[in-house]
């Protein structure tokens, strides 16, 4: 029995499933969480991110894929069994086709254990389709049009930045510096600076709450807790978000240097249609306070955050597999290397 034709945004941070004709379904963190001793899966998405820093010696919290592909293969097709099962019920008996996206540099490998994993975990049928033209497509961006658009996909592992032309990339990057690494940034500055330890879901919400690339006047405060470096002890302190701004410094200036290096590589023709049509940003990365207004800063460019941001990606991938189904197939063959 076949079921429903479904869309995964398979993230570093989070899960996003999207059914044809109910849109998304489910988002929830890549988090898992194990009992080491007998190797079974305790927690899925949400429960298990509440336990990660917070488990006991026999059980670990774990995020199965790390930089937008899979670390550890076996939790991966698990998690995504959960997730499928959730969705649509029983995959073994509505066999759904999955369209699955992927970051735009994976190699032919990578792209075959995402493919392998969404079988054994229940698909009838997987198409994989790359990050940027899935956040296009969500984006609402006509990608079959011979016009250049430019789609920069902050996600939680990997920024995507593409110049899509004709239902291709014609120029593109996949850059190892996003949300995780931000949150990293910020664990690290207030180590140095303050002396005190955070953990990587403290620096998270710090980075949602006063998060900022941009300088905000006046700046904005958040309180937060941690273990003071030299006592040992639990500690409160007062964090601006211009600390913050300059905590996430270089991680930021690695994105706008990407997208510095496409725009350079960009033929003459499409560089003109970006710069009447915008630079369209995604992803939850996007959403950090300023993004938009720095890229136009830096670039003379306008840069425009789209609606549902977050869910761009899965948006775009469901609808990938719509194209499939109807008057789009020919465009989705344009877009799936390989196939």
């Amino acid at each position: 029995m076949f079921g429903a034709d479904i869309g995964i945004d398979l993230g570093t941070a989070s899960v996003l499933v999207y059914i044809k004709g109910r849109g998304i379904v489910l988002q929830e963190p890549s988090v898992v969480a194990i009992e080491k001793n007998t190797n079974s899966i305790l927690a899925v998405g949400e429960e298990a991110r509440r336990m990660l820093g917070r488990t006991p010696g026999n059980i670990v919290a774990i995020r199965p894929l790390r930089e937008g592909v899979i670390s550890d293969y076996d939790v991966t097709e698990k998690m995504l069994k959960y997730f499928i099962k959730r969705a649509v019920g029983n995959p073994m008996f509505l066999k759904p086709r999955i369209s699955v996206c992927v970051p735009s540099s994976v190699t032919e490998v990578e792209r075959r254990a995402v493919e392998d994993a969404t079988k054994q975990a229940g698909a009838r049928q997987v198409y994989i389709i790359e990050e940027p033209i899935a956040a296009a497509i969500g984006a609402g961006i006509d990608i079959a049009r011979a016009c250049g658009s430019m789609v920069v996909d902050i996600g939680g592992g990997t920024t995507d930045v593409a110049v899509i032309s004709l239902g291709s990339a014609v120029v593109s990057t996949t850059l190892k510096t996003a949300g995780d690494h931000i949150d990293e940034s910020i664990v690290r500055y207030l180590r140095r600076k303050h002396n005190v330890l955070i953990g990587d879901r403290t620096a998270e919400d710090l980075k949602i709450s006063i998060g900022t690339v941009f300088k905000r006047n006046p700046p904005v405060l958040a309180e937060v807790r941690g273990r003071n470096l030299v006592t040992g002890l639990p500690k409160t302190l007062t964090v601006s978000s211009d600390e913050v701004m300059e905590a996430i410094s270089e991680p930021i200036t690695n994105i706008v240097e990407a997208v510095h290096n496409i725009l350079e590589q960009t033929p003459p023709e499409l560089a003109s249609d970006i710069s009447d049509r915008g630079i369209v940003l995604t992803g939850g990365g996007s959403l950090i306070y300023g993004m938009d207004r720095l890229l136009k800063h830096t670039t003379g460019i306008n840069a425009v955050i789209a609606d549902r941001a977050v869910s761009c990606v899965a948006i775009g991938t469901g609808r990938y597999v719509e194209y499939l189904a109807g008057k789009g197939a020919e465009l989705a063959k344009s877009v799936s290397r390989g196939k």
